[in-house]
């Protein structure tokens, strides 16, 4: 995951917090405006921290609406290089790594733990996406609007479990959707 959302050459903040915001908080920003500038790089962006470049980028008002959102959820991957690998600073110059951010409605957190934090003070969410996800797989095809009361049902049952995993898997296995699934012969 730490791969795919970076670039060949850079972490990617943006598409990291854009991963988490999607796949573990289930919640789609909107696409940018077709207008909105890349970062570039030139003589002054190379010797800034992709911190620095991607506040520079926020000062637009027109992106600051979305990678508020984004943004702080990425940094606190940055840690993390294009390939996972964990690091204190950054390679080009030496500068150490700040992985702090602020949600925002002003909750700070720091680095991969205080992101598990905000996840966790999120659990109703975090545990519905989740199990939208993992009964998407289950079942082998995308979740309908007839699967969500069997979602929000095994949500209920796992935060009355303290949202064991357990309670998670045996409630899709045992929801109706899963129990009726069509499985393909070929």
């Amino acid at each position: 995951i730490l791969t795919v959302t970076s670039y060949p050459n850079r972490t990617a903040p943006t598409i990291r917090g854009k991963w988490v915001l999607e796949q573990l908080l289930g919640t789609t920003p909107p696409p940018p405006p077709p207008d909105v500038p890349s970062l570039v790089e030139d003589a002054n962006t190379r010797v800034m921290t992709m911190r620095e470049r991607m506040e520079l980028h926020r000062t637009n008002a027109v992106c600051a609406s979305c990678h508020q959102m984004m943004d702080p959820l990425g940094f606190a991957l940055e840690n993390f290089d294009g390939l996972g690998r964990w690091r204190d600073v950054n390679g080009a110059d030496g500068t150490a790594i700040d992985a702090s951010g602020t949600l925002p409605d002003g909750t700070p957190f720091a680095g991969p733990a205080g992101l598990r934090d905000v996840l966790m003070s999120k659990k109703e969410l975090f545990v519905e996406t989740f199990t939208e996800r993992l009964l998407t797989y289950g079942l082998g095809r995308g979740v309908e609007y007839y699967d969500l009361p069997a979602i929000r049902k095994i949500t209920d049952d796992a935060a009355d479990n303290d949202y064991r995993w357990s309670s998670i898997i045996s409630g899709i296995v045992h929801s109706m959707p899963f129990q009726m699934r069509k499985v393909s012969k070929g």
